[in-house]
């Protein structure tokens, strides 16, 4: 922290627009450690609030306005990419998309503060065709909301981060290795999960050439297409005989599902 803070007094501005720029751009270089310590500068008077928000606000929506056009260009196959170097990409596409069915171009406010849907909207939003100053508009305030609920935690505890940065300093080459091992436990905490999930569903799970031969065979199913509705839009192309059915409809809508015969749903 320490270094964080000498570094963020000599060069300030440009370090926060940087590493803010870098994070959102999708490099995994965290921001939240430096708006913090800028924050803690800025409640000692030793830098501007205003001039961070500017920089972080900028430099948020330049890394938002190239992800824009990148899903408006790319198409969902952008999205898919993203969500398949994920950590949770078997969650990552039905949150993202059910969040921005729900809330549209509202949910760019608060998209900053939720891991893998941060990554996702901006391109999600070029995807959907959202309009250019709708979507500067929202994910502007949504950037400078993000930075500004940062530097004001720094702001309230700058004494606080001071007193953090002693601590670091006396353990010295140790903060690192903590730090670095809180990451290692995060990630393989969650790469188990993964693996355990995946492991009780595999079972259920059916390739697109068995389901083509039991259709073939006369088997009798019911194919449900649960995808999404901004998935359904930008691919409309749809199994023959298949309902479509997506699950924020399951409640209003299951009747239409026969009990009495097999199911196979997918959602890709």
């Amino acid at each position: 922290m320490q270094a964080v803070m000498d570094l963020l007094t000599r060069y300030g501005y440009a370090v926060v627009f940087g590493l803010v720029f870098t994070e959102q751009v999708g490099l995994p270089i965290p921001a939240i450690p430096f708006l913090l310590a800028a924050g803690g500068l800025a409640g000692s008077g030793r830098l501007s609030v205003v001039l961070l928000l500017a920089g972080s606000g900028v430099a948020s929506l330049i890394a938002d306005t190239i992800w824009y056009w990148i899903g408006r260009t790319g198409g969902a196959r952008v999205l898919g990419w993203l969500c398949r170097i994920s950590l949770e990409p078997d969650s990552c596409v039905s949150r993202t998309r059910g969040m921005f069915s729900r809330h549209g171009a509202r949910s760019l406010l608060f998209a900053k503060f939720i891991p893998g849907f941060s990554t996702v909207a901006p391109p999600l939003a070029g995807v959907t065709r959202m309009p250019m100053h709708q979507f500067l508009i929202f994910s502007g305030l949504g950037g400078l909301f993000w930075a500004g609920a940062f530097v004001a935690v720094g702001w309230f505890f700058s004494h606080e981060l001071e007193l953090a940065a002693q601590y670091a300093s006396r353990l010295g080459s140790w903060t690192l290795v903590l730090v670095i091992g809180a990451i290692a436990a995060y990630i393989l905490g969650k790469y188990i999960a993964r693996q355990r999930f995946l492991r009780r569903i595999r079972i259920a799970r059916i390739t697109p050439e068995e389901l083509k031969i039991m259709m073939d065979g006369g088997v009798d199913l019911m194919v449900v297409d649960v995808r999404d509705r901004i998935d359904f839009e930008a691919e409309p192309a749809i199994i023959p005989g298949a309902l479509h059915l997506s699950i924020d409809e399951l409640d209003a809508r299951h009747v239409e599902i026969p009990r009495e015969r097999e199911i196979i749903l997918y959602c890709t």
